[in-house]
């Protein structure tokens, strides 16, 4: 059996150093996808330094997913959600490959236990054209042995947006 190593404990500034170089590499992935570059390894290579797959199951359920490939608990689901071109995942575009200029993360809070951390928020993306877009992100982190950490949890998806003349929901309602 051998010994133990103490958890380091995962603070605020670690789960923010690792969504802004998440989002550091999805500019770059969407660039060498519009320049004629290798998107395809740099995404495969993203998928193995900031997600967990390499080591187990990753939790992924992309923000543009419906039906029975909602979530990616494998590489290859989570490769053609950002990159495409898997024919096994025919819905599947290319997230990364929208040519996003912009990406900003704003982390609403983490909550950490030893080498585990959940942290939630938004990501502002905004593509060549200027238009913009904000995506509601969960993330769950493990802290490697090598002091990395890893994506072992990503739920995104869109905000709600009530319908205009919507009636507040019954629970929220004020009249009696």
């Amino acid at each position: 059996m051998t010994p133990s190593r103490p958890a380091i404990q995962i603070a605020q500034g670690d789960v923010e150093a690792a969504q802004r170089s998440w989002c550091a590499a999805l500019i770059e992935i969407g660039h060498l996808g519009a320049t004629g570059g290798n998107a395809m390894a740099t995404a495969t290579d993203v998928l193995s330094k900031a997600y967990d797959y390499d080591s187990g199951t990753v939790l992924f359920k992309p923000t543009l997913t419906f039906g029975a490939q909602t979530f990616r608990t494998t590489k290859q689901g989570a490769l053609a959600y950002f990159v495409g071109g898997d024919s096994s995942h025919p819905d599947d575009s290319g997230f990364a490959l929208k040519q996003w200029v912009k990406c900003d993360a704003k982390v609403i809070g983490v909550v950490a236990h030893g080498d585990m951390a959940i942290a939630m928020g938004n990501v502002h993306l905004e593509d060549a054209k200027g238009n913009k877009v904000t995506v509601d992100k969960s993330f769950g982190y493990l802290r490697h042995d090598d002091g990395s950490l890893r994506i072992v949890l990503h739920h995104s998806s869109l905000p709600y947006v009530p319908a205009k003349g919507a009636e507040a929901h019954p629970r929220t309602s004020t009249a009696r």
